[in-house]
């Protein structure tokens, strides 16, 4: 599939995935999540990327929906809402935590509505300190999607999710930080060198194990305790049958730095 409005990227085992459509800070289209999906699905499957990056080409990253697809200037007839989002937005975010590999998200400006919540679904936020986070669903009378009820209560708590959402108000990155919402805010001129620094770390780690913890993270949302202690030590025979597992324990004992191949 040849992509117009995703840059696919592959170099030393990382794979940099763009949202590419600057002009309307890579707002979101039903074509944009097509491109963006298929992408995802073939680095699931590709053996030589073990860690992926998400980004937006120019000063945003992800203004959210593009409106003028889903209230058409024209005058058409809008497609379904709740199409727009079973389509555009949920295979994505279903797509991210099910890849057993490392996302990490590098938020480069404005994330805003859908954009917002795309990179809660990621695995690691850094963002530039120039960035911005918005729930900016209630400010048009809509509710928030792309799995932000979900998640946003998760990582901040019930009350500063609700006030976000029904606010709207617009968090800079210091303060998403401080909230826990992403992992680290960067000067926006290092963003992509640490983004790419801090996955091709990650790809020279034990991956397979990394998505057996992505495997487990998912379930916790979920589970009880007993059925996430049983589900632990399941995934942990998984990955104590892993080449990783016997390159890790050889090097320990032999005092050298492993060799991990995400076996």
């Amino acid at each position: 599939m040849d992509y117009q409005h995703v840059r696919y990227e592959v170099a030393d085992g990382v794979a940099t995935l763009t949202l590419n459509r600057p002009e309307v800070l890579n707002s979101f289209t039903r074509p944009m999540s097509a491109e963006l999906q298929d992408a995802l699905r073939r680095l699931a499957d590709d053996a030589t990327v073990r860690a992926v990056v998400l980004t937006g080409a120019g000063r945003g990253f992800c203004a959210g929906q593009d409106l003028a697809e889903a209230v058409p200037p024209d005058g058409s007839a809008p497609p379904p809402i709740a199409g727009i989002v079973r389509q555009t937005y949920n295979p994505v975010v279903r797509a991210l935590r099910s890849m057993e590999k490392p996302v990490v998200c590098a938020v480069n400006g404005v994330a805003a509505g859908a954009g917002a919540n795309l990179a809660l679904a990621c695995d690691i936020v850094l963002a530039a300190d120039s960035a911005s986070f918005v729930q900016a669903f209630a400010k048009i009378g809509l509710v928030p999607d792309t799995g932000g009820t979900f998640f946003l209560p998760r990582v901040v708590g019930m009350a500063r999710a609700s006030a976000l959402m029904l606010l709207g108000d617009k968090l800079t990155a210091t303060d998403a930080q401080a909230m826990g919402m992403i992992w680290r805010v960067v000067p926006a001129a290092s963003l992509m060198d640490e983004a790419r620094a801090l996955a091709a770390r990650l790809a020279t780690q034990p991956t397979r194990a990394f998505g057996l913890i992505k495997r487990l993270l998912n379930a916790s949302l979920e589970n009880d305790l007993d059925a996430q202690l049983e589900l632990e030590a399941d995934l942990q025979a998984e990955a104590a049958a892993t080449a990783d597992f016997r390159e890790g324990v050889a090097a320990f004992l032999g005092k050298r730095a492993p060799v991990f191949l995400g076996r």
